[in-house]
C-alpha cells in the first residue's frame, strides 16, 4: 500500500515562525481600483505581487544610493 504525505499544521507553523523571524512586511493603502488593476495584471503576467514590490524597492534603494553623493 502506498502512503500519501499530508500537510500538517505543524509545518505551516514552522514556516510562519521562520518567515516572521527572517522577513519584514511593508503595507500600503492604495485606491481599490489601483489594487484590483495591480492584482489583475500580476495574474495575467504570472508575476507575483511580492516580486513586483521587491523589484520596486530594490530599484528605489539602488537609485537612492546613486544620489547619496
Amino acid at each position: 500500500m502506498e502512503e500519501t504525505k499530508r500537510k500538517t499544521q505543524t509545518s505551516s507553523a514552522v514556516k510562519r515562525k521562520y518567515n516572521q523571524k527572517a522577513y519584514g512586511a511593508v503595507t500600503a493603502y492604495l485606491p481599490k481600483e489601483m489594487v484590483e488593476a495591480f492584482k489583475q495584471k500580476c495574474a495575467e503576467t504570472g508575476i507575483s505581487q511580492a516580486a513586483i514590490v521587491r523589484a520596486a524597492v530594490e530599484k528605489f534603494l539602488a537609485d537612492s544610493a546613486d544620489h547619496a553623493d
